[in-house]
């Protein structure tokens, strides 16, 4: 599916060959209300951050095929298509910097039911987009990976599940996280057509399945909460169906029973009925450390105590990155509208140290956010002193990108592509995107 405006946020990045970084390109949507032959093409006019980029320097591919602007007009096998995107490449020797631009671009198109005299039809459209720095190897044995309560809003409305697989990859990540029941046709009983597909796309992007999202609804009843047994089924369900899409580890959310986050106390016996299945399936069972909770805190404890206790390797910890947040998020959150900002968007401010303290503990990390801006500035989350205590540690793993800001059209995608760029500014990766 592609995005509404004409520069799409996919695919813009720069170009190398074996000489270095030779220039970039764009995905541009055809603006037409039909589609054209190749010749009708009249070029682009480019303005990257003010500066302009003559069409001379431009090439078009359509259908698998590289055109010069000259070659496209005499062209009389080629077509853009309303469903498929020209990528415009654009020489400019060294590329352009990781980071956050200005792009403007007016498309020319001829149309050949209306006079000369009227010229071409000229369609313009500005945005902001991100080139995010390529990835060389794992530096510091981090891995990126999106979660895809990310593009909360817009999947299944403006995107599609393989959209977002497609944005996942585009963006040099290789880790998906999911909902089972938010992400799930069907769920918890998919159809084996959907499981199929599922598993041809994870192959198609190059993606590799890393944490499951579920859910122990203590609550689910109004007369009675949930006895351990259902929930040890609810764990059971889960954990297979996971295994079955591929994926080594899943976050059981238990219903809390204070402000402070503290579990249901069916979590326990719960969670110890179903580790020898964990083990059978080489699935992780990670609860999640999310603010309000800090990190020295009886919930937190009370996982750290289990852990010793059961000498399990199959329950660790998982680290929501918003309890290190620094300043409040005042952009409101859904289903609070009227009430008090939620104790979660308030300012926890964790301390690294307690941090480097349970990493051993820790197999997969949420990188919660709320805003990048245009300078690649966090605004909420210390990004830099998180990856300086993970390499410090010799930390190794995922990093899944966890957007909770404003949910307006796109925003989301644009977002998780500015944090990766800046993550992987930080953590030292170089080379084209």
């Amino acid at each position: 599916m592609l995005e509404r405006p004409i520069i799409q946020q996919r695919g813009f990045r720069n170009t190398a060959d074996d000489t270095g970084v030779t220039g970039f390109q764009l995905l541009l949507r055809n603006p037409n209300y039909r589609g054209i032959a190749g010749s009708l093409v009249d070029g682009a006019d480019v303005i990257v951050d003010g500066h302009p980029f003559p069409r001379e320097a431009q090439r078009w591919t359509l259908q698998g095929r590289t055109f010069t602007l000259d070659e496209l007009r005499a062209s009389t096998d080629v077509r853009w298509q309303l469903d498929e995107t020209a990528t415009l490449t654009v020489d400019h020797p060294g590329g352009l910097s990781a980071g956050v631009h200005r792009i403007e671009a007016a498309v020319h198109l001829r149309r050949p039911y209306i006079p000369e005299v009227a010229g071409p039809s000229v369609f313009r459209s500005a945005t902001t987009a991100t080139i995010v720095p390529g990835r060389e190897g794992t530096p510091h044995g981090l891995r990126y990976g999106v979660s895809l309560y990310s593009y909360s809003g817009d999947l299944y409305t403006s995107m599609t599940l393989q959209d977002a697989m497609a944005d996942i990859a585009d963006l040099g990540a290789t880790g998906i996280e999911i909902l089972g029941e938010g992400n799930i046709p069907g769920y918890p009983h998919p159809d084996p057509d959907w499981i199929d597909t599922w598993h041809r796309n994870l192959d198609r992007y190059g993606l590799t399945p890393t944490n499951y999202g579920s859910w122990v609804d203590t609550a689910m009843w109004r007369d009675r909460d949930l006895t351990a047994e259902e929930g040890r089924a609810q764990l059971e369900r889960d954990l297979r169906l996971a295994k079955l899409l591929g994926f080594t580890s899943i976050r059981p959310k238990f219903g809390v029973v204070t402000p402070e986050l503290d579990p249901h106390p069916v979590w326990q016996p719960a969670v110890e009925r179903v580790l020898g299945l964990a083990a059978d399936l080489g699935i992780v069972i990670c609860p999640e450390i999310h603010s309000p909770t800090p990190i020295r805190h009886p919930v937190t404890q009370a996982y750290l105590d289990f852990i010793d206790r059961t000498g399990s390797d199959h329950f660790k910890l998982l680290i929501d990155t918003g309890i290190f947040q620094t300043a409040p998020v005042d952009d409101g959150h859904e289903g609070f509208e009227g009430k008090k900002r939620p104790a979660f968007l308030e300012p926890l401010a964790v301390p690294m140290s307690d941090l480097a303290d349970v990493l051993p503990y820790v197999h997969f990390i949420q990188a919660k956010f709320f805003e990048i801006d245009d300078r690649l500035t966090d605004l909420h989350i210390p990004w830099h002193d998180i990856l300086a205590t993970l390499r410090t540690a010799g930390w190794q793993g995922w990093l899944s990108s966890e957007y909770e800001g404003r949910r307006e059209p796109y925003r989301g995608r644009d977002q998780v592509r500015r944090q990766h760029a800046l993550l992987r500014s930080l953590n030292g990766s170089t080379g084209p995107a």
